[in-house]
């Protein structure tokens, strides 16, 4: 069991997709998402929702994301934050995200 203190450590935060570009070079299918975390920066990060997601839909989408893990190198791309999802039956990729806009930046408690 994880402890509350545990919890809280993790920084879990809304934010925006501004820009969508195809990601060729992962093994997996993916994006390169460009989010802009308000007074936390704009950070990227590399997501297969290839499946489910179109990118012109995914501009203006806010998604849940971990924004205190280190950065992660994939196939030359620096991953700064890992989105949220969760598994469909089909194991398809579906987003977290708020049900109702929220201030860019506001923390997951």
């Amino acid at each position: 069991m994880a402890s509350f203190d545990e919890f809280l450590a993790i920084e879990m935060r809304a934010g925006t997709i501004i820009e969508v570009a195809a990601f060729p070079e992962a093994r997996k299918p993916a994006y390169q998402l460009t989010i802009d975390f308000g007074e936390f920066g704009i950070r990227r990060s590399s997501a297969q929702i290839t499946n489910l997601y179109e990118p012109e839909t995914l501009v203006g989408t806010q998604v849940l994301a971990v924004t205190n893990f280190p950065a992660k190198r994939i196939a030359g791309f620096v991953s700064e934050v890992l989105v949220c999802g969760v598994n469909d039956a089909d194991g398809n990729v579906v987003l977290v995200r708020p049900d109702f806009p929220v201030a860019n930046g506001a923390r997951l408690y």
